[in-house]
């Protein structure tokens, strides 16, 4: 299982690399490998102010629809175009061409997982 140690990660199964007020979001690859083949990616919160835990999004998988959870506060500045035609990237490259958003952040990041403890939490 990759998880690079260079991420940040959410309780909720997400990825972040902050780079100054700017945070790449996607899902882990553990989250891609349970939810499955991804066939959707359902993003509609461009430009945006959402707080953390607020949903911004949903991922369609063949067998389920998952929510999107924002790691922290900020404006959503940016979607991954890539995913409007190839949703299934999120599968191949979870933490390359299959990230999701990119958020100006509102306020410190603060409350993200460091990858050991990320992988503490999903037991690996």
């Amino acid at each position: 299982m990759n998880i690079p140690e260079t991420l940040q990660y959410t309780k909720d199964h997400e990825w972040v690399k902050v780079d100054g007020n700017i945070a790449t979001v996607g899902i882990t690859e553990f989250a891609q490998s349970e939810l499955g083949d991804i066939v959707y990616v359902d993003i509609a919160t461009k430009g945006q102010d959402l707080k953390a835990h607020d949903i911004f999004g949903t991922v369609e998988a063949v067998k389920t629809v998952s929510d999107l959870y924002m790691p922290l506060t900020g404006k959503v500045v940016e979607l991954n175009a890539i995913l409007e035609k190839n949703p299934e990237k999120v599968n191949e490259d979870p933490y390359g061409d299959g990230w999701m958003i990119k958020i100006e952040l509102n306020g410190a990041a603060s409350g993200l997982l460091s990858a050991s403890q990320y992988k503490e939490l999903i037991g690996k």
